[in-house]
């Protein structure tokens, strides 16, 4: 294998990181349009389906949680071989990382989907939603293996410096979807009419072509996967690399959907058109939080190359462009959905109950986004520096010390609005506490 360069240990640290994060803005935003698309034409159904997908976002945000746990793992493993200068432990990683994704993820979908109606009936779903639900999620299971293990593949390339790739095939996937989702949907051009079970179907689809299309990359066009077959004690060892970072983060980014899990149980108290308002807001916001994602996905391969070619003062400075970026875009973001969350709800619904709760979510809730922002940063730098354990201490006393409290006296004492508020306090001090505790570490103290 030729040798592998530390692409991020030179040049002007903020161009640096706009430049690696410019390319995945583009290509996540496509991906998350899954979603919105998704959503968008299932509103068309009715307030009925659009309630039983409402249902399932926890449930897919636990499994595309387990894909950014070990991403991150990998991503953090790959880094720092690459700063390191060993090409062949870079490539011995990036192989094993794929094999341990598919095994997980076959694993917990089977599981899943022997345990749908059950499950929802734990997470509140009315009976009559039940069939619903179903007739999405036992499709929808077979397509997560097809989304996790690209999603760990391709974070083999982002610990290279080649975001950009990704982004590419991120845009072309979302392009496929929405033009198979009306296809499987409504039955247009001689396609079966599958309703709900279209949406899924798509996703299906299309997740299978960007697995294809994913590994022969790595393995045609970069190098950087080889034989899955190799001495158990070789194999283990990535594992090990890997699951060190990839298991907290895992944990970290679980714990997120299971308190949207909770909150939708909450919200279930309001009725139907609670939930499907609520759908439609938690499906918008990581629209908006693009910007965000994008960049914690390229910070922790920043940290992990320059923390291993002992660059410390690039840490530094690092910590001053992600605090000043995502306070200001934070501020802008919440201004510009204040303004347009009565035009964003209208376009995905006409009930004017969904609509309200919806609205309600996005003039409440993006105050915080700067703060969360930078959580979400710092959580990938630590990552990155192979210190799992900070990130996972913040996403747990987020939900565990500070968000579940304040959900429960809040809601208790002015409802949806007191939830929502207790929503955006919360990344507001958590924000402030990650802020704080990435500056102790880059600056060499002892916390």
């Amino acid at each position: 294998m030729p040798p592998l360069q530390a692409t991020m240990t030179e040049g002007q640290v903020s161009a640096q990181l706009r430049a690696l994060a410019l390319p995945m803005v583009w290509g996540l935003l496509a991906t998350m349009s899954f979603n919105v698309v998704d959503t968008f034409f299932v509103a068309q159904l009715g307030n009925t389906q659009l309630a039983a997908m409402s249902f399932t976002f926890p449930v897919v945000m636990v499994l595309t949680s387990i894909g950014i746990g070990l991403g991150a793992g990998t991503s953090s493993a790959v880094a720092r071989s690459v700063g390191a200068g060993a090409a062949e432990d870079a490539q011995r990683l990036a192989t094993d990382a794929v094999t341990l994704t598919l095994l997980i993820s076959v694993t917990v979908c089977a599981i899943g989907w022997f345990t749908i109606d059950p499950l929802f009936t734990l997470l509140g779903a009315p009976l009559e939603l039940l069939p619903f639900i179903h007739q999405y999620m036992s499709i929808w299971y077979f397509s997560a293996p097809c989304l996790l293990v690209p999603m760990v593949a391709l974070a083999s390339l982002r610990a290279m410096g080649m975001s950009q790739v990704q982004g590419t095939l991120m845009s072309c996937a979302a392009l496929v979807n929405a033009v198979l989702d009306p296809l499987l949907i409504f039955g247009l051009w001689g396609f079966p009419r599958l309703e709900l079970a279209g949406a899924a179907w798509a996703t299906l689809l299309t997740r299978g072509l960007t697995l294809m299309v994913a590994l022969y990359i790595l393995r045609a066009r970069v190098g950087l996967l080889t034989t899955p077959f190799a001495p158990w004690g070789f194999i283990a060892q990535s594992w090990r690399s890997i699951v060190h970072v990839g298991l907290p983060a895992m944990a970290s980014n679980i714990i997120i959907p299971l308190a949207s899990g909770i909150v939708v149980m909450m919200v279930a108290r309001y009725g139907t058109d609670a939930v499907a308002g609520m759908g439609i807001a938690v499906r918008v916001e990581p629209l908006a939080l693009i910007a965000f994602y994008a960049l914690s996905g390229v910070v922790g391969p920043f940290f992990g190359q320059n923390h291993s070619a002992g660059i410390q003062t690039r840490l530094v400075q690092a910590h001053r462009v992600l605090s000043v970026f995502c306070l200001g875009f934070g501020a802008l973001l919440a201004l510009a959905l204040w303004l347009l969350a009565g035009p964003i709800a209208n376009i995905f619904t006409d009930h004017a109950e969904v609509a309200a709760v919806a609205i309600l979510y996005l003039t409440i809730v993006p105050i915080s986004y700067g703060a969360y922002g930078l959580v979400m940063s710092v959580n990938a730098a630590f990552n990155g520096l192979g210190k799992p354990w900070p990130a996972m201490m913040l996403s747990a006393g987020r939900v565990l010390l500070v968000f579940l409290p304040l959900a429960w006296l809040l809601q208790a004492m002015w409802g949806l609005v007191g939830l929502f508020a207790a929503t955006a306090v919360t990344n507001i001090l958590v924000g402030g506490w990650a802020w704080w505790w990435l500056r102790v570490q880059v600056n060499g103290k002892t916390v």
